[in-house]
């Protein structure tokens, strides 16, 4: 299946308004003239946004910080107060709207009521869940919400496989998350979300890469993605992760050991366009600071438009400008490498 879907294009398409575009074409225009020039110039406002409806997560994958118990930061859930107040500042420039950074979005009780807020703004939106929670109701209510985009996490055709990643979790609720959710968009006549089923290339499931394409097929879903897996301590692999499909790797193994892919260069397209807010108001540069350890504001005390333009953010780009490879976060990012196979 193609990752590029005409109805789902169109759908995103009729969210742009003449702001958003101008809007685009600012942060666009002063991101190709900071390559150009060797140094960050920014104009605009984010385009594109990551909130956290919460950091909790009902299952403990080896490579996540959520599902690791491993977060620095407190566990909580996004307020709806505090959301719409966010999305009140943001909502005139701001096109698609990812509800997610960490833990599993559908634990957060008024997570439904955000989506058709944000939606009803005409704002793109879209979340990732491992479909735990999408029961009879939650899936009618999702369909209802108006969301755009529908990630299902899907790492495995058989439980023996599934479980290897998504430690504690059960393959038949992923489906039958799934078949409540495709069921609900036909019931009522609905033509999203536009459901994915994702399924991160690993060595202990790298075997049923085409499987899960049939069983995509099977069920209904609109596409089946392959995403190549982030190994934090790529060099050892302890968990055994890195799969032995170069194509689907971020990662090359050679004599001297395992080195990452990426070109690392020293400009990044989302410093520009596509800020995270926690579910408690920090503001982290990008999805890669998983403990918002480069936290540049708060938002419980500042107004995003004086973070968006404060200091701090302008120093954290510069700072990548100097060098890529010296910031952790950055050092491990798939910018500039291949993500999707």
């Amino acid at each position: 299946m193609s990752r590029l879907n005409r109805r789902d294009a169109l759908n995103f398409l009729s969210k742009l308004t003449l702001r958003r575009i101008g809007n685009f074409l600012l942060l666009w225009t002063s991101y190709q003239l900071s390559k150009g020039l060797g140094r960050p110039i920014h104009w605009g406002n984010p385009f594109s946004l990551s909130i956290e409806p919460t950091t909790s997560c009902n299952l403990r994958c080896p490579e996540c910080p959520s599902g690791l118990r491993a977060f620095t930061r407190p566990t909580g859930m996004l307020k709806t107060d505090f959301f719409r107040n966010t999305i009140d500042q943001l909502q005139r420039d701001l096109t698609y709207l990812v509800f997610y950074f960490q833990g599993e979005p559908y634990l957060n009780p008024d997570f439904l009521e955000m989506v058709k807020y944000a939606a009803d703004k005409k704002i793109y939106t879209a979340t990732s869940t491992n479909a735990h929670y999408l029961n009879d109701e939650n899936a009618k209510r999702t369909v209802q919400s108006g969301l755009d985009r529908l990630i299902i996490s899907i790492d495995g055709t058989t439980q023996d496989v599934y479980q290897q990643y998504r430690v504690g979790g059960k393959l038949e609720k992923v489906l039958e998350g799934a078949q409540n959710i495709v069921r609900w968009k036909k019931e009522l006549k609905s033509t999203t979300p536009f459901i994915i089923f994702q399924f991160l290339v690993v060595k202990p499931n790298e075997h049923q890469i085409d499987e899960v394409q049939k069983l995509g097929k099977e069920i209904g879903v609109d596409a089946v993605w392959l995403k190549t897996a982030q190994v934090y301590d790529y060099e050892n692999d302890p968990n055994q992760l890195i799969p032995t499909i170069d194509k689907y790797s971020r990662y090359k193994t050679t004599t001297t050991g395992t080195r990452f892919k990426g070109r690392m260069a020293n400009h990044c397209w989302r410093l520009w366009q596509d800020p995270v807010i926690t579910w408690d108001g920090l503001v982290a540069p990008c999805c890669f600071d998983k403990d918002a350890t480069h936290r540049l504001g708060d938002l419980k005390a500042t107004s995003f438009k004086e973070i968006w333009r404060s200091p701090a953010y302008q120093s954290f780009r510069q700072k990548l400008w100097k060098g890529r490879k010296n910031i952790d976060i950055c050092a491990n990012c798939s910018e500039g490498t291949k993500v999707w196979g």
